[in-house]
């Protein structure tokens, strides 16, 4: 299959469909995007005075791995967010947002054939962020959607999966705390997906960019359980990020962590294909991961945007407050007809749980949900929800 072909049935991006669907219709009131998870709370307020101090180093070529300094700080924080140890130098690479590492390491690790010439399949939690069909599609695999329901805990399960379908896997996506139901793997799941991949021999792609924004206790991480369970360190890529942890989606900086082998290749491709922050970003995302007062100052606002939103939503059928991130997912009874409704009435906006979701012959898991991102001031989320509550389930 050539390359055009691979991409000729990609679904349209959520937010110009959005876009699309509500270009008919006027806003019913003053508009408020409650859609993208872009957050708005402040980024800490020395970052100006740190850029400031390293524009030097715009001069310079980045080291495409990451800055020592950078380095560090990320392995100095997962050993206090996880307690693991990671050499630096040969388990991390600094990333250009892990959107960037998302697709680039299926690039770099997955296969196109496995056992035996048969094509190579990527399991995809659905609903889904859509670079990891993206990335899939790239490398010639097979994408094989898992519905992630309220019947599997918003998780997806993998363990079902026939031996056919797990032996011809080479990756996993999993996103933990997920994107858009704020559901979290505990230690039980990791443990049983860590023991399947051994058991199939596939990798494991952990998205845990929500890890920090959660409600009674911090959510485990993939390293962290590999570390319990002696799994071999090339068996998981652990993707993070300073986008919601820090308010920084502007920075760009990511990182993943894994075993010398995967992280060397990974290496090599970006050599080629990567955009490596420059050395002033390097400078100012180090000192940023080595700061927690910000991170516990930005979840304490979003503990409080919670208990409004339990607050608001109280009583509403099917009603499940998310344990983390910053999202609500909200059962309709049709997404889109929700979400015109919503807009034309109100002036509220919210994605259609569909445009985030793939058909599969189980049907489509978005359907009858929108998402609904507690980004904005508290005041305005607050107006906006109960907007949206009198609207949809008055």
């Amino acid at each position: 299959m050539n390359q055009p072909e691979r991409f000729s049935n990609l679904p349209a991006y959520a937010f110009p469909r959005l876009r699309q669907l509500l270009a008919s219709h006027p806003a019913g009131g003053d508009e408020l995007s409650m859609t993208i998870g872009e957050p708005q709370h402040a980024f800490p307020e020395w970052v100006g005075q740190i850029l400031s101090e390293n524009l030097a180093g715009f001069n310079k070529y980045p080291p495409n791995q990451g800055s020592e300094q950078l380095l560090n700080s990320i392995s100095n924080w997962i050993d206090r967010r996880y307690d693991v140890q990671i050499d630096p130098a040969t388990q991390l690479l600094t990333l250009n947002g892990t959107r960037e590492g998302l697709y680039n390491t299926l690039m770099a690790l997955c296969p196109e054939e496995k056992r035996g010439g048969k094509t190579s399949k990527v399991l995809i939690p659905n609903p889904f962020y859509q670079v990891y069909l993206v990335a899939t599609l790239a490398v010639g695999a097979q994408p094989i959607f898992v519905n992630a329901t309220a019947e599997t805990g918003f998780l997806p399960d993998y363990l079902s999966l026939d031996a056919a379908t797990l032996d011809a896997t080479a990756v996993a996506y999993i996103c933990s705390p997920s994107n858009p139901q704020g559901a979290v793997a505990d230690e039980n799941y990791w443990t049983d997906l860590l023991a399947l991949a051994e058991k199939h021999d596939f990798k494991i792609f952990a998205d845990e960019c929500y890890s920090e924004i959660w409600r009674d206790a911090p959510p485990p991480g993939a390293l962290e359980i590999a570390k319990k369970v002696g799994a071999d360190p090339e068996r998981v890529v652990a993707f993070h990020s300073l986008s919601k942890r820090s308010n920084m989606p502007g920075l760009r900086s990511g990182f993943a962590s894994s075993g010398p082998k995967n992280i060397a290749a990974m290496n090599q491709l970006r050599n080629y294909a990567g955009t490596p922050l420059p050395l002033p970003l390097q400078a100012v995302a180090a000192k940023v991961w080595d700061d927690e007062t910000h991170v516990e100052e930005n979840r304490g606002l979003y503990q409080q945007k919670y208990a409004v939103a339990d607050q608001i939503m109280d009583g509403v059928p099917g009603y499940q407050s998310p344990a983390a991130g910053f999202f609500l997912w909200l059962p309709v009874k049709n997404g889109e007809d929700s979400t015109i409704k919503l807009w034309q009435e109100t002036g509220v906006k919210v994605l259609p749980g569909a445009y985030l979701s793939q058909d599969t012959d189980a049907g489509n898991p978005g359907t009858g949900y929108i998402r609904v991102a507690m980004v904005t001031p508290t005041q305005d989320m607050q107006r906006g929800l109960t907007a949206l509550r009198d609207c949809i389930y008055g």
